[in-house]
């Protein structure tokens, strides 16, 4: 027996017995000793993590303000006024939008009610809920009868699942059951086709969340299925062919062949959502090196795509590394949520660092502080948000404007899912079942069984604006347990403690801590994570400042110009109040010692009016940088100051969260020092 008391030992084996009816539901059930059935394990690799119930993480701090800024703005009020997820919505049973926006606004409504516990959005949600699982067809198929095309379906199983979690309703195991075998009988003369043979890997997710809990053979001949007619996006990054930006000439409907294919596998949103497929793939076949699958599509990515904020540009199509380039918000949302499965399954920590770079850059950044509009296409280098040509491979004029369904209308459909799912990925259960994983550090709470014993958590923490996170632990009587916790690779030094005396974990950057004790109501965990300005080299040889997971940028300040009403929202253009074109006076020796102001977090997290912490760089303008029609030009490679400037003495220039920066410069030519 471990060192816990026989007292102890045998008080949690009550509790396992008592609450084995909570822990049989939901993503968090797979694995050891969650009451499913070890065939079902023993034919479905298990991931390294599992996640919690939909609502056992519930948001706090800043992160609640964001969340309700969101349910606050358009992502709680979309439906009233957006005829594509209103009343007449083909999702509905009505004749209107009957593809994809009506599941994409569900994906994401459903874990923003739930967490936020919040009625008026739980009716919204049940409205589509209701309808689709009380008029399935008799041949199992869901969904509007004016089409027939698998891939809006893969979303909707997705925010099925998400209720299912939430509320364990009864209806949805049996309708996506009789969904999938009508699927898996079908496709054999109804292949996938178009969005679907490129997004193959979402509903194979399902079907895996759905078979560990019911263990039904034909799921599992339905994944093979699936993948087998499904673009095999793991083998095509080992000769990765597109590493420049997407020409329109690629694309053009004229030429004889390749045309649809090439511009499939050049999408961004596609790119986004196949950052999910290695792991899939490795809940399917148990293979090690799919890990590896997933890295190399990555590093490609990055290698020929990547941008400062963590993300690729792809505006529509992959865009190349000039930081003017855009990137798509669905692609955002979508690659947070294909890193988030790929944490779970391959456990890795480095995975978590790159979605905290995102979410707390790339996401907040292509939004209004009231998140009553956003924009299709973000940059890096944002100058002017105008009806410009320029620089988009493949998008319109109106790509960054900030507005209502600027360009195409799916990320207003779809943007909802980016907090809420970030949210349910902040703790999860590790594969054998000890304890709780700290994967994504934000102020919430957690409810939940461990051991068999009610556990709840509290976070409290303002990361990644600063660098504690408090965990006050409250078991419902003394349980044993491990509590993981993730060092950032960027934390060195990283310190413990747990009721204020220091802990030993020796844990290295990019892994996590463990602290493993017998665990009383009120014990408190203190994490430091040291952060420290981080100078880090990109295109053409531009610096980035980061500190911790923020990103920092230049704003020259904004002035808004409404370009039209839509409905309870607007559209609107964005141009800049000052002079952007700064060079900077900082090296990598350097930036650690940039003088760092910390200020309270305000009502808004991200905002450029209150931001909650920023640098002071020493800089100087570069006359030679100047604009292209609305856009920054390519950073230069070598800049060379002209002669009154040289004369002038540094100017100390705020940076800011990139969230924060609504227009900015985040990719900065540098000056060599005595310049």
């Amino acid at each position: 027996m471990s060192s816990a008391s026989r007292r102890q030992f045998l008080h949690s084996t009550a509790c396992v017995l008592a609450a084995s009816a909570v822990t049989s539901r939901g993503l968090s059930a797979l694995g050891p000793k969650t009451g499913r059935a070890d065939t079902a394990a023993a034919k479905l690799a298990p991931a390294a993590f599992q996640p919690l119930l939909v609502g056992q993480i519930r948001p706090a701090g800043w992160l609640l303000r964001q969340m309700r800024i969101q349910a606050d703005g358009m992502g709680g009020h979309l439906d009233e006024f957006w005829p594509d997820v209103g009343l007449n919505s083909g999702w509905l049973g009505g004749t209107g939008e009957s593809w994809e926006r009506g599941p994409y606004f569900l994906d994401g409504l459903v874990p923003l009610a739930w967490q936020l516990d919040d009625p008026v959005l739980k009716a919204k949600a049940m409205r589509f809920i209701d309808w689709t699982l009380d008029n399935q067809q008799p041949s199992g198929m869901i969904g509007p009868a004016s089409n027939n095309d698998w891939w809006p379906r893969m979303v909707m199983v997705k925010a099925l699942a998400q209720y299912h979690d939430a509320t364990g309703d009864p209806r949805v195991h049996p309708a996506l059951t009789r969904y999938f075998h009508h699927q898996l009988a079908e496709m054999p003369q109804r292949p996938l086709q178009e969005w679907g043979q490129y997004r193959w890997q979402d509903e194979v997710y399902v079907v895996q969340w759905l078979y560990s809990q019911t263990n039904d053979p034909k799921l599992l001949a339905l994944m093979h299925l699936l993948k087998q007619q499904g673009f095999d996006w793991v083998e095509s990054f080992r000769d990765f062919k597109y590493t420049g930006p997407t020409s329109r000439s690629l694309l053009d409907p004229s030429r004889p062949s390749g045309n649809k294919a090439e511009g499939m596998q050049t999408h961004g949103v596609n790119n986004g959502q196949a950052l999910k497929t290695a792991a899939v793939q490795f809940r399917l076949n148990g293979n090690a090196a799919e890990k590896a699958g997933y890295y190399r599509q990555l590093g490609a990515l990055d290698k020929f795509h990547g941008q400062p904020n963590g993300m690729f540009s792809c505006d529509e199509h992959l865009a190349g590394l000039n930081t003017s380039q855009g990137t798509e918000l669905c692609t955002v949302v979508e690659t947070l949520f294909s890193m988030e499965v790929a944490l779970a399954t391959f456990g890795d920590a480095a995975i978590a660092d790159r979605i905290e770079r995102i979410a707390y850059n790339a996401l907040p950044g292509t939004f209004t502080d009231d998140m009553w509009a956003h924009q299709y296409d973000q940059q890096a280098n944002q100058i002017s948000c105008s009806l410009n040509s320029k620089p988009w491979t493949t998008n319109s004029a109106e790509s960054n404007l900030y507005g209502l369904e600027p360009h195409f209308g799916c990320c207003t459909a779809n943007f909802h899912q980016g907090w809420p799912k970030l949210t349910s990925s902040l703790w999860m259960r590790p594969a054998d079942g000890d304890g709780l994983a700290a994967m994504i550090y934000a102020p919430c709470s957690v409810t939940t069984q461990i051991n068999g014993c009610s556990v709840h958590l509290q976070e409290q923490t303002d990361y990644p604006f600063r660098e504690r996170v408090r965990i006050t632990v409250n078991p419902s009587s003394d349980v044993r347990f491990t509590l993981h916790l993730r060092i950032p690779m960027w934390a060195a030094k990283a310190a413990i403690s747990v009721n204020g005396e220091v802990v030993n974990t020796a844990s290295a950057p990019g892994t996590f801590a463990k602290v493993a004790r017998t665990w009383k109501a009120g014990d408190v965990v203190e994490l430091v994570l040291p952060m420290q300005p981080l100078l880090t080299r990109g295109y053409h040889g531009s610096a980035t400042l980061s500190r911790g997971p923020l990103l920092f940028s230049f704003s020259p300040g904004t002035t808004w110009v409404k370009l039209r009403d839509r409905g309870i929202t607007a559209d609107w253009q964005v141009f800049p109040q000052a002079q952007w074109n700064y060079a900077l006076h900082v090296d990598e020796t350097s930036a650690p010692g940039l003088a760092v102001h910390e200020s309270a977090i305000g009502a808004i997290p991200f905002s450029a009016a209150n931001p909650g912490v920023k640098l002071l760089v020493p800089a100087k303008i570069l006359d030679a940088w100047r604009s292209e029609d609305g856009v920054a030009a390519p950073v230069p490679e070598h800049p060379k100051l002209s002669a009154s400037a040289g004369t002038l003495p540094d100017e100390l220039i705020p940076l800011i969260p990139y969230g924060a920066a609504k227009l900015r410069i985040t990719s900065f030519p540098t000056l060599q020092p005595g310049s």
